[in-house]
């Protein structure tokens, strides 16, 4: 126990308190792996770990939940079958307090390739520690029906055959509960190379029809309507309507009143941007680069030149909950840039290959947003790719750039990035972000990760070190905590150790 007591000294710096868990004896299974857990609001709820105890059935397998709260401590857990064809499973808590199970993996050796199906999803009742298969149900374009169907892929392809040979299209809706009531549910005709006959629908507790917006109606191969909803609370659904014909792109801003399904704003803002931006500003990769307010729905998107796919710079837009105004604001690399990074290019390239990437987004409490990017440069033919100098962009609440703090790192290969994650602290008005950098002992000459830990407070950066490995196998994995801690789960192959620990952040 002599490595785990050299590395607890390492985190003395700064805990004050901390609470602890050891995975490995939670329960008595194998440890599949464990996710945070947030409320509706962002916040953390706790975590969940999975557990594994193999087949129990022709087409199930025995699964173990633990329900851990944000200070670590078990409080709920339960054993269930489910699909023998799931690996792991994901967790979220949904709007009714109820936590779901989703597979994060495909077990493709469970069964033979010809009688795959896809695993379901699980569903736990906190109230009653019941863990049962998430009922699904399918609008068919007349009616609702449960859903348990296990179709393998192959009989679910010969069904979709079928219809399209029947009709010549698959209908195909997708549905959501929301916590408005009932159901939204949007539907289409799939004719393979283009959709039409879209419609947004909404239904009632009872599954009774109350509204239906249609759009796409007359889609074909050269043009089509796309809805994109961006956001909806208990009064409006916000979004963007975007008209393709041929090579000419309209897009409008519109508002929809979510108890009737009347249409109560739209407005083209095509000239606002050029459509490329447009399209991309809604999505960023993996990325979450979108924020709500009480008073405004604030996106962060790639800025691109007009008909070509090559980024300038970025674009911020805001929908406003209350007007239903929506501005954009435009950030450029080279115009923007030049005088805090002076080799920058027009699209972001710095030195020797290397490119700005963007790694996370903070929408503040005072209307500024902070770009935090990596330099990157991309497996070549004969080379790896690598990462090395984080750089936070600071920006104004006008979007303008108003200063660039660079934080050294050493080239990193073959990994995308260092960057881990961040939090919001201080309600929403600062932020603490941690990227770990693989650092060589000037004294020993050992390389060990480092955990760079970052606050941003009142506009000004302090920073934390840490050592997370050592060379006897030893490792500290980072993950996100309650606000103002990071969770640490320190794993060690040989000792068979595989503990979480709460260390509180110094600020």
């Amino acid at each position: 126990m002599k490595k785990l007591t050299l590395l607890f000294f390492l985190f003395v710096q700064m805990a004050l308190t901390a609470q602890t868990q050891d995975l490995a004896n939670l329960a008595k299974g194998d440890y599949l792996g464990f996710n945070a857990i947030f409320d509706q609001k962002e916040n953390l709820y706790g975590y969940v770990a999975v557990y594994g105890y193999g087949k129990s059935g022709e087409k199930t397998k025995k699964f173990e939940y633990v329900l851990l709260d944000k200070n670590l401590n078990p409080v709920a857990n339960k054993q269930f079958d489910g699909a023998i064809t799931a690996a792991d499973y994901y967790a979220y808590l949904d709007f009714r307090g109820k936590i779901m199970l989703i597979p994060s993996q495909f077990d493709y050796q469970a069964v033979k390739t010809k009688d795959f199906f896809a695993p379901y999803s699980m569903e736990i009742d906190l109230k009653t520690n019941t863990v049962a298969r998430r009922l699904h149900y399918n609008y068919d374009g007349k009616k609702f029906t449960a859903h348990e169907d296990d179709n393998t892929f192959r009989e679910e392809k010969k069904l979709d055959k079928a219809e399209k040979k029947e009709k010549g299209y698959n209908y195909l809706a997708y549905e959501y509960l929301i916590k408005e009531g009932g159901w939204l549910v949007s539907e289409m005709d799939d004719y393979g190379p283009y959709v039409k006959n879209n419609s947004l629908i909404r239904f009632d507790e009872k599954q009774k029809e109350l509204w239906r917006f249609k759009y796409n109606e007359n889609g074909n191969k050269k043009s089509k309507e796309i809805l994109s909803i961006i956001e909806k609370d208990e009064n409006h659904i916000y979004g963007f309507l975007y008209n393709y014909d041929k090579k000419d792109i309209q897009v409008a801003s519109i508002v929809i009143d979510i108890k009737t399904g009347k249409q109560l704003h739209k407005k083209d803002i095509t000239d606002l941007m050029n459509s490329n931006s447009f399209q991309a500003i809604l999505k960023y990769g993996n990325l979450k680069n979108d924020k709500t307010f009480d008073d405004k729905i604030v996106t962060v998107g790639r800025l691109y030149e007009e008909n070509d796919y090559l980024q300038l710079g970025f674009v911020r837009l805001i929908f406003d909950k209350k007007t239903f105004a929506v501005t954009v604001e435009k950030t450029l690399f080279k115009e923007d840039l030049k005088a805090f990074i002076p080799k920058i290019d027009k699209h972001g390239g710095v030195e020797g290959a290397y490119s700005l990437v963007a790694k996370d987004f903070f929408f503040l409490k005072d209307g500024s947003v902070g770009l935090l990017m990596e330099k990157y440069k991309p497996q070549g033919q004969y080379s790896a790719s690598k990462s090395t100098d984080l750089v936070y962009i600071f920006t104004d609440k006008d979007f303008k750039v108003k200063g660039v703090k660079t934080f050294d790192k050493e080239k990193t290969k073959w990994f995308h990035s260092d960057y881990l994650f961040s939090q919001y602290i201080n309600d929403g008005n600062d932020l603490v972000f941690f990227y770990r950098d693989n650092q060589k002992d000037e004294k020993t000459n050992e390389k060990n990760w480092i955990l760079f830990i970052n606050t941003l407070i009142n506009g000004e950066f302090k920073q934390e070190q840490v050592t997370i490995s050592s060379k006897d196998e030893f490792f500290v994995n980072p993950y996100v905590a309650k606000e103002g801690f990071i969770l640490l789960q320190e794993f060690n192959k040989k000792e068979k150790y595989n503990k979480i620990r709460l260390e509180r952040l110094n600020y």
